[in-house]
């Protein structure tokens, strides 16, 4: 089974030594498992804790996924498509990753933005005759798998007919959903069950993972038997300091209570993947009541100088995909007396058992902040905002115009009144972008963290660029970072931005769309859905008081990148 070691300062080791010690001695591992809500904060925790059991229960009716991928591959699909946000994408993108392409399995491709530019990419490789769409949504009511389901819906009647089209869709979606209706009625290939007493981020074991990874060759039941092993490890008759899931939790909530709020994830690349899995998981749950732990994935490893004295380390190790760098960069914060808690993972098959851990820990480190960590307040304000402004455009009207604070024929500034206003008495008359950016940054206080929100196609030549301006503002500033790409982030970080800490920086980033497809049966396309998400997001972040600003790219979204990269240096 995977190991969990850790090396702490002697005051959070204190403090731990304490919280395990409170665990024990008030039988809250045995209130976790009996659906105890006085746990947390006493509200409807009890109602979504159906994920503590999913495994076995996944593993029990294991045969009927089986039997389904066995006659879709003799059908000839050698392309899946998975259509989703959230837990609903991003525990599929993990086990892709993680696993590769199996041979004799179809491929999977996983689409959860809204931005033209990415939906084209992605349908620039399909072969639609010999492709699948998996949409995957709990709720069946999630704006953004339902426009990318009509737009696909869509182009597989031109290219199959309008009779033999459904046969290319399958559902994963509750029971009763507005989805499973719509399947029923359209004769979607076929309907995959959720759990209603799981929520999505914490969905990563039932159908919403286990589908996916059987339709690309994983074997399931040595993945499910082999998690199984951590849920037993985690049993409420296990020893609070010996269970690894309370361990970690405790591990991380200690952290946050003490200062150390900004988990930071170095993993290995078999499992880099992970991170993104995990600030959904983390971000979600524990960012709300202006409380919280920062998952910070993919900022790239620096020295112990670059960091200030609010961060916790976790080190995902596998053994077979290792890398001595990194190896050599946690000695090196464990040196510095940097907190560091090492995880190995033996082989892909342990990565349940981490799925399973990480779920345990974040419920523990919501006790342990006094938050429910199975709401989403703020993810909800921000999808308001959106409704408000998709309904503009379902009228027949544009987004309200903005006015700049400023542009130098590349990128153009915005901000909302009270920003704007601290931001222009900083620079005075006549500043420049230059000038607006200088006076944001300069906001920065030891203990920040800066995010960039990127509502543009995520890629890895955009995320070269802004990766490496995250290093040079973490370098230079000592204060942590963040990327996310719209929307999906907003299913993710996007409720730590709004209801956690209100010490962040925010730089939103957009663009004029290249490509501009309608969604079906709509009045708005893609691009100005996002367009409409961007915005919502923006007004609850200004709502709730944060530090933002706007940064418009223009068209050319590498050219607009370069200039902003150019400005920061």
């Amino acid at each position: 089974m995977n190991s969990l070691s850790y090396s702490l300062p002697p005051d959070l080791g204190a403090a731990l030594h304490t919280a395990l010690q409170d665990w024990q001695q008030n039988d809250k591992t045995s209130r976790l498992w009996a659906r105890d809500a006085s746990l947390w904060t006493g509200s409807d925790e009890a109602d979504w804790l159906g994920w503590l059991t999913i495994a076995q229960h996944s593993l029990d009716h294991l045969d009927e996924v089986q039997a389904f991928v066995r006659e879709l591959n003799a059908s000839g699909i050698r392309q899946v498509v998975l259509l989703g946000m959230g837990g609903s994408s991003m525990a599929p993108e993990v086990l892709r990753d993680t696993f590769g392409h199996q041979g004799g399995h179809a491929e999977l491709l996983v689409l959860d933005s809204t931005d033209p530019g990415q939906i084209s990419t992605v349908e620039a490789v399909l072969d639609l005759e010999h492709t699948a769409f998996v949409v995957a949504s709990k709720s069946g009511s999630t704006l953004e798998p339902n426009i990318l389901m009509a737009w696909f819906y869509q182009r597989m009647v031109e290219t199959v007919g309008a009779e033999q089209a459904a046969a290319h869709f399958i559902a994963i979606t509750d029971p009763g959903s507005s989805l499973e209706q719509e399947a029923g009625k359209d004769g979607f290939r076929h309907i995959f069950h959720g759990v209603p007493e799981i929520g999505g981020r914490f969905s990563a074991l039932s159908n919403f993972g286990v589908v996916p990874a059987a339709l690309i060759g994983i074997d399931c039941r040595r993945l499910l038997e082999t998690t199984l092993e951590m849920v037993a490890a985690c049993a409420d008759s296990t020893d609070a300091a010996e269970n690894p899931g309370v361990l970690l939790g405790c591990l991380l909530g200690v952290a946050a209570n003490n200062g150390h709020d900004k988990l930071t994830l170095i993993a290995s690349p078999g499992v880099a993947s992970m991170g993104a899995w995990l600030e959904q998981l983390i971000a979600e749950s524990t960012g709300k009541q202006g409380k919280g732990v920062l998952p910070l994935d993919g900022e790239p490893t620096g020295s112990p100088d670059v960091y200030g004295d609010d961060r916790v380390f976790v080190y995902l190790r596998m053994d077979d995909a290792a890398d001595a760098g990194q190896d050599h960069a946690v000695e090196q914060l464990e040196q510095a007396g940097q907190p560091v808690i090492r995880i190995n993972l033996t082989d892909v098959y342990t990565l349940g058992q981490e799925l399973f851990r990480w779920e345990i820990a974040t419920a523990v480190i919501g006790s342990l902040i006094d938050v429910n960590p199975f709401d989403q307040p703020d993810v909800e304000a921000s999808k308001i905002e959106t409704r408000k402004l998709m309904g503009a455009f379902e009228a027949g009207d544009d987004l309200p115009g903005e006015v700049p604070l400023a542009g130098d024929g590349q990128l153009v500034l915005y901000a909302d009144a009270r920003n704007a206003a601290e931001l222009g008495d900083l620079c005075g008359e006549a500043a420049t972008v230059a000038d607006y950016l200088r006076a944001h940054l300069g906001r920065i206080k030891a203990g920040d963290y800066v995010a960039f929100l990127a509502y543009i196609e995520r890629n890895e030549a955009h995320t070269q660029v802004i990766q490496a301006m995250r290093e040079q503002l973490r370098d230079s500033v000592k204060v942590a970072t963040c990327l996310g790409f719209g929307p999906r982030f907003l299913h993710s970080t996007g409720q730590y931005y709004k209801g956690g800490p209100n010490n962040g920086v925010f730089l939103q980033l957009s663009c004029d769309a290249v490509h501009e497809l309608p969604v079906p049966f709509e009045r708005y396309s893609f691009a100005m859905a996002e367009a409409a998400q961007g915005r919502g997001d923006f007004e609850v972040l200004a709502e709730r008081g944060r530090r933002g600003l706007r940064i418009h790219l223009g068209r050319d979204v590498a050219a607009g990148l370069q200039r902003l990269a150019q400005l920061l240096a």
